[in-house]
């Protein structure tokens, strides 16, 4: 799992930087063409954006020029009050019972799912 890194506009410059560090911590000086992640859409990170970053942490490591790809899961929330689990892709997180006592249960996280090496 990768750590999230939250505020600031520029957090998804700190994660990517934080994929490619990790990546390169195993794959060492082998080259990478492909990293697969999955982000999910209540992690708060905007994909185009870490896309975009990804493409400035990689350069002039052994990722540069590699593919990313991102799926980005559904978010899945449990209401407390009413016991009801709901697919919720925004970050208001509100039961359509009214309630706000909700548990955010999938579509927080962000990982490496897979890379390829040559």
């Amino acid at each position: 799992m990768v750590k999230r890194h939250r505020g600031g506009p520029m957090h998804e410059l700190a994660i990517a930087e934080s994929v490619v560090e990790a990546i390169l911590e195993r794959t060492e000086e082998r080259r990478v063409t492909t990293v697969r992640l999955a982000v999910g859409r209540l992690s708060g990170v905007v994909p185009d954006a870490l896309e975009f970053c990804f493409e400035l942490a990689t350069s002039g490591t052994p990722l540069e020029g590699a593919t990313l790809e991102i799926v980005s899961p559904s978010g899945r929330a449990h209401c407390r009050s009413c016991d009801r689990e709901f697919e919720k892709d925004d970050l208001i997180l509100l039961c359509e019972c009214g309630s706000a006592d909700v548990e955010v249960v999938a579509g927080r996280e962000l990982s490496v799912t897979s890379v390829e090496v040559v």
